[in-house]
C-alpha cells in the first residue's frame, strides 16, 4: 500500500537528501528484520506470529510518547508501507505503538 498525503508530505532538506516529515500524531520508522538465528549460530524455526519491531526516524508535531531513534514494537497490521532511497519505511500513528524498547 502506497502512503498518500494525508499520512505524510515528502520533502527535500537543504542538503538535498530526500526525507519524510509525518503529520499530526504519525511516526516513521524502519523496520528491523526478525533475527533468523542465534548469536550463537542456532536457526529459529518459523512463528506464526512475530512482534514487528522497528526503530523511529522521525514523529509528527503531534506526537507526545516516541521520539527519534526509540525501538518500537507495533500492531504490524495497521501500518502503511512506503519504499524511499531503496530503504523500506512505515508510517503509523502513535496509537498504534505498543511499547518502546
Amino acid at each position: 500500500m502506497l502512503a498518500s498525503a494525508n499520512y505524510c508530505a515528502i520533502m527535500r532538506a537543504e542538503k538535498g537528501d530526500k526525507g519524510m516529515k509525518p503529520l499530526k500524531d504519525r511516526i516513521v520508522a524502519v523496520v528491523e528484520k526478525p533475527l533468523e538465528k542465534t548469536k550463537s549460530g542456532i536457526l529459529l524455526g518459523e512463528a506464526k506470529e512475530k512482534p514487528a519491531y522497528a526503530v523511529v526516524e522521525s514523529v509528527g508535531p503531534e506526537g507526545k510518547e516516541v521520539k527519534k531513534g526509540d525501538k518500537i514494537v507495533y500492531k504490524e497490521y495497521s501500518t502503511t508501507e512506503i519504499k524511499m532511497d531503496e530503504k523500506d519505511y512505515i508510517i503509523l500513528k502513535e496509537e498504534d505503538v505498543l511499547a518502546t524498547l
